[in-house]
Protein backbone atom coordinates (compact mmCIF):
# COMPACT_ATOMS: atom_id res chain seq x y z
CA UNK A 1 0.00 0.00 0.00
CA UNK A 2 1.31 3.40 -0.89
CA UNK A 3 0.91 6.22 1.62
CA UNK A 4 -1.95 7.86 -0.28
CA UNK A 5 -3.72 4.54 -0.84
CA UNK A 6 -3.37 3.74 2.85
CA UNK A 7 -4.94 7.07 3.85
CA UNK A 8 -7.85 6.60 1.44
CA UNK A 9 -8.35 2.95 2.46
CA UNK A 10 -8.36 3.92 6.14
CA UNK A 11 -10.96 6.61 5.50
CA UNK A 12 -13.34 4.22 3.72
CA UNK A 13 -12.69 1.44 6.25
CA UNK A 14 -13.40 3.82 9.14
CA UNK A 15 -16.66 5.01 7.55
CA UNK A 16 -17.89 1.43 7.04
CA UNK A 17 -16.62 0.41 10.46
CA UNK A 18 -18.63 3.22 12.08
CA UNK A 19 -21.77 1.86 10.41
CA UNK A 20 -20.89 -1.65 11.63
CA UNK A 21 -20.40 -0.28 15.17
CA UNK A 22 -23.85 1.36 15.15
CA UNK A 23 -25.39 -1.95 14.10
CA UNK A 24 -23.03 -4.09 16.22
CA UNK A 25 -22.14 -6.13 13.14
CA UNK A 26 -18.32 -5.85 13.02
CA UNK A 27 -17.66 -9.46 12.08
CA UNK A 28 -20.71 -9.92 9.88
CA UNK A 29 -19.76 -7.02 7.63
CA UNK A 30 -16.11 -8.04 7.67
CA UNK A 31 -17.07 -11.55 6.50
CA UNK A 32 -19.16 -10.06 3.69
CA UNK A 33 -16.32 -7.83 2.51
CA UNK A 34 -13.98 -10.82 2.53
CA UNK A 35 -16.56 -12.91 0.66
CA UNK A 36 -16.88 -10.29 -2.10
CA UNK A 37 -13.12 -9.71 -2.22
CA UNK A 38 -12.42 -13.44 -2.54
CA UNK A 39 -14.72 -13.66 -5.59
CA UNK A 40 -12.64 -10.94 -7.24
CA UNK A 41 -9.37 -12.55 -6.13
CA UNK A 42 -10.39 -15.94 -7.52
CA UNK A 43 -10.62 -14.43 -10.98
CA UNK A 44 -7.42 -12.72 -12.03
CA UNK A 45 -9.39 -11.22 -14.93
CA UNK A 46 -11.85 -9.45 -12.60
CA UNK A 47 -9.04 -8.13 -10.45
CA UNK A 48 -7.04 -6.82 -13.41
CA UNK A 49 -10.14 -5.32 -15.02
CA UNK A 50 -11.18 -3.45 -11.88
CA UNK A 51 -7.65 -2.13 -11.30
CA UNK A 52 -7.06 -1.06 -14.90
CA UNK A 53 -7.67 2.69 -15.40
CA UNK A 54 -8.12 2.12 -19.16
CA UNK A 55 -11.61 0.69 -18.66
CA UNK A 56 -14.46 3.08 -18.01
CA UNK A 57 -16.11 3.27 -14.62
CA UNK A 58 -19.60 2.40 -15.87
CA UNK A 59 -18.29 -0.99 -17.03
CA UNK A 60 -16.60 -1.55 -13.67
CA UNK A 61 -19.81 -0.66 -11.83
CA UNK A 62 -21.67 -3.16 -14.01
CA UNK A 63 -19.17 -5.90 -13.06
CA UNK A 64 -19.54 -5.08 -9.36
CA UNK A 65 -23.34 -5.19 -9.76
CA UNK A 66 -23.12 -8.59 -11.50
CA UNK A 67 -20.91 -10.01 -8.74
CA UNK A 68 -23.27 -8.62 -6.07
CA UNK A 69 -26.18 -10.41 -7.76
CA UNK A 70 -24.30 -13.72 -7.47
CA UNK A 71 -23.03 -13.24 -3.90
CA UNK A 72 -25.51 -13.03 -1.05
CA UNK A 73 -24.67 -9.89 0.98
CA UNK A 74 -26.59 -7.53 3.24
CA UNK A 75 -27.93 -4.34 1.74
CA UNK A 76 -25.45 -2.32 3.80
CA UNK A 77 -22.42 -4.19 2.43
CA UNK A 78 -23.80 -4.09 -1.12
CA UNK A 79 -24.36 -0.32 -0.83
CA UNK A 80 -20.81 0.16 0.46
CA UNK A 81 -19.33 -1.87 -2.42
CA UNK A 82 -21.45 0.05 -4.94
CA UNK A 83 -20.20 3.29 -3.37
CA UNK A 84 -16.61 2.10 -3.83
CA UNK A 85 -17.38 1.39 -7.48
CA UNK A 86 -19.03 4.82 -7.90
CA UNK A 87 -16.05 6.58 -6.33
CA UNK A 88 -13.58 4.49 -8.41
CA UNK A 89 -12.11 2.92 -5.26
CA UNK A 90 -13.11 -0.72 -5.78
CA UNK A 91 -9.52 -1.43 -6.86
CA UNK A 92 -8.29 -0.77 -3.28
CA UNK A 93 -10.83 -3.11 -1.68
CA UNK A 94 -8.11 -5.42 -0.32
CA UNK A 95 -6.48 -2.46 1.46
CA UNK A 96 -9.85 -1.34 2.83
CA UNK A 97 -10.56 -4.87 4.10
CA UNK A 98 -7.16 -4.95 5.83
CA UNK A 99 -7.75 -1.56 7.49
CA UNK A 100 -11.27 -2.60 8.53
CA UNK A 101 -9.91 -5.80 10.07
CA UNK A 102 -7.40 -3.81 12.14
CA UNK A 103 -10.20 -1.56 13.43
CA UNK A 104 -12.39 -4.58 14.20
CA UNK A 105 -9.62 -6.48 15.96
CA UNK A 106 -8.82 -3.45 18.08
CA UNK A 107 -12.48 -2.93 19.03
CA UNK A 108 -12.91 -6.62 19.90
CA UNK A 109 -9.56 -6.70 21.78
CA UNK A 110 -8.27 -9.40 19.46
CA UNK A 111 -4.83 -9.97 18.00
CA UNK A 112 -3.88 -12.19 15.10
CA UNK A 113 -0.86 -14.41 15.66
CA UNK A 114 1.01 -16.44 13.07
CA UNK A 115 3.02 -19.40 14.33
CA UNK A 116 5.52 -21.30 12.20
CA UNK A 117 6.91 -24.58 13.45
CA UNK A 118 9.24 -27.17 11.97
CA UNK A 119 6.98 -30.00 13.18
CA UNK A 120 3.27 -30.30 13.96
CA UNK A 121 2.29 -29.06 17.42
CA UNK A 122 0.30 -31.38 19.65
CA UNK A 123 -3.15 -30.19 20.67
CA UNK A 124 -1.92 -29.66 24.27
CA UNK A 125 1.08 -27.63 23.11
CA UNK A 126 -1.10 -25.53 20.77
CA UNK A 127 -3.58 -24.85 23.58
CA UNK A 128 -0.75 -23.95 25.97
CA UNK A 129 0.83 -21.61 23.39
CA UNK A 130 -2.55 -19.94 22.79
CA UNK A 131 -3.14 -19.44 26.53
CA UNK A 132 0.35 -17.98 27.04
CA UNK A 133 -0.05 -15.64 24.06
CA UNK A 134 -3.40 -14.41 25.40
CA UNK A 135 -1.75 -13.73 28.77
CA UNK A 136 1.20 -11.98 27.07
CA UNK A 137 -0.97 -9.76 24.84
CA UNK A 138 -3.92 -9.38 27.21
CA UNK A 139 -6.16 -9.94 24.17
CA UNK A 140 -8.10 -12.75 22.57
CA UNK A 141 -5.69 -14.50 20.20
CA UNK A 142 -6.69 -15.65 16.72
CA UNK A 143 -3.82 -18.07 16.01
CA UNK A 144 -2.85 -19.71 12.72
CA UNK A 145 -0.19 -22.42 12.70
CA UNK A 146 1.92 -23.22 9.66
CA UNK A 147 4.53 -25.93 9.29
CA UNK A 148 7.88 -24.85 7.81
CA UNK A 149 10.49 -27.62 7.69
CA UNK A 150 13.21 -25.09 6.77
CA UNK A 151 13.17 -23.93 10.41
CA UNK A 152 14.80 -27.27 11.41
CA UNK A 153 13.25 -26.96 14.87
CA UNK A 154 11.83 -24.45 17.31
CA UNK A 155 9.13 -21.93 16.59
CA UNK A 156 8.63 -18.48 15.04
CA UNK A 157 5.74 -16.39 16.39
CA UNK A 158 4.51 -13.18 14.77
CA UNK A 159 2.22 -11.05 16.94
CA UNK A 160 1.07 -8.04 14.93
CA UNK A 161 4.33 -6.45 13.75
CA UNK A 162 6.51 -8.16 16.39
CA UNK A 163 8.46 -11.29 15.47
CA UNK A 164 9.69 -13.75 18.10
CA UNK A 165 12.17 -16.06 16.37
CA UNK A 166 13.09 -19.10 18.44
CA UNK A 167 13.91 -21.30 15.45
CA UNK A 168 17.04 -23.41 15.24
CA UNK A 169 17.74 -21.91 11.79
CA UNK A 170 17.81 -18.44 13.34
CA UNK A 171 20.06 -19.61 16.17
CA UNK A 172 22.46 -21.23 13.67
CA UNK A 173 22.56 -18.01 11.64
CA UNK A 174 23.34 -16.05 14.82
CA UNK A 175 26.20 -18.44 15.62
CA UNK A 176 27.48 -18.16 12.02
CA UNK A 177 27.42 -14.37 12.26
CA UNK A 178 29.20 -14.47 15.63
CA UNK A 179 31.93 -16.78 14.31
CA UNK A 180 32.27 -14.73 11.14
CA UNK A 181 32.95 -11.57 13.18
CA UNK A 182 35.64 -13.27 15.24
CA UNK A 183 37.60 -14.64 12.26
Amino acid sequence: MSGNTTTIAKRYARAFFDIAAEENRYEGYYDELVKFSSVIDQSGDFKEFLANPMFNNEDKKAVVKTILEKVSLSGTSANFLNLLADKQRIDILDDIVQCYRELMDNALRRVRVQVKTAFPLSEDLSRSLLTNLETLTNKKVDMTIEEDSSLLGGVVVKVGDTLYDGSIRSQLNNIRNLLGEEI
